[in-house]
């Protein structure tokens, strides 16, 4: 098989944002070639679905406490979310920390992402 996918629009499927298209293309079968034409429907994954809880960074710090002294220099603290299959703390946070931005429903959502995507398709 060799083929091209043009992208025709973009749809939402139930819950799934999906690419619908024509795959034009080339079948070789025992030495021989057939055209095909095909419409096609793919569903639109995203490459990083994890959720970013908590981004904590302090400056170089300085204590003297009674003579003792301490000196930190610049701390970054970084904790991160996966959700997928068996991340049960992942999934679980990342819901948790979804429900508490006061986003859009995941609906809206799509819809809003599908008439983006379509807009920009149609200044292709």
């Amino acid at each position: 098989m060799n083929g091209l996918i043009s992208i025709t629009h973009f749809s939402i499927q139930g819950n799934q944002l999906v690419a619908e298209g024509v795959l034009n293309g080339t079948v070789t079968r025992d030495g021989t070639p057939t055209e095909i034409s095909q419409n096609v429907t793919l569903p639109v994954i995203s490459a990083d679905p994890s959720c970013s809880l908590v981004n904590l960074v302090l400056g170089p710090l300085h204590l003297n406490v009674l003579g003792l002294v301490i000196d930190l220099n610049q701390v970054v603290l970084n904790i991160t979310a996966v959700p997928g299959a068996g991340n049960l703390l992942g999934n679980l946070l990342c819901a948790v920390a979804n429900l508490l931005n006061g986003g859009s429903p995941l609906s809206t959502l799509l819809t809003q992402l599908q008439t983006l995507l379509n807009q920009i398709l149609a200044a292709l």
